[in-house]
């Protein structure tokens, strides 16, 4: 299990090879990776901003319960923080399994977790100044399937 919160880019590409390399044990390797939306077109870019140590934390322990459910055979998490450009890479969840069920499940899992209770704070920076964004009631919706 890897969770790496990190300013620097990824290459979500070369992340997954890695991630699978060598795996002969697992059967399905599923992942996501979020990049910086601008919804209005306005976006000059997202700010991030974490506490050292207690959000890596917060994330090895959400990343062991998924371990623990689905019986996964490994997973990465990596998030980005700091100032981010429009389309740049933000996050990426990788989980692999046996099976692909599990996999799916969980890297879903994840990505709830990481939506809704991963201890980031996000700041969009526009023309017009700078606003925080504030959490939305369908991501806290998606955490009661869990």
């Amino acid at each position: 299990m890897t969770v790496r919160v990190q300013a620097e880019p990824f290459d979500a590409g070369a992340e997954l090879d890695a991630f699978a390399q060598g795996r002969t044990d697992i059967g399905a390797v599923v992942s996501f990776t979020g990049v910086v939306r601008d919804t209005k077109g306005d976006l000059q870019e997202m700010l991030i901003e974490h506490y050292p140590g207690m959000t890596e934390s917060a994330i090895s322990k959400i990343a062991t319960e998924a371990v623990q459910r689905w019986d996964l055979a490994d997973v990465l998490v990596i998030h980005r923080y700091g100032p981010l450009a429009p389309g740049a890479p933000i996050m990426m969840v990788a989980t692999a399994s046996a099976h692909r069920a599990a996999a799916f499940e969980a890297a879903d899992f994840l990505m709830d977790y990481l939506k809704s209770r991963a201890p980031f704070w996000k700041k969009e920076i526009t023309g017009d100044g700078a606003t925080w964004v504030a959490a939305k009631d369908a991501d806290e919706d998606a955490l009661k399937r869990w």
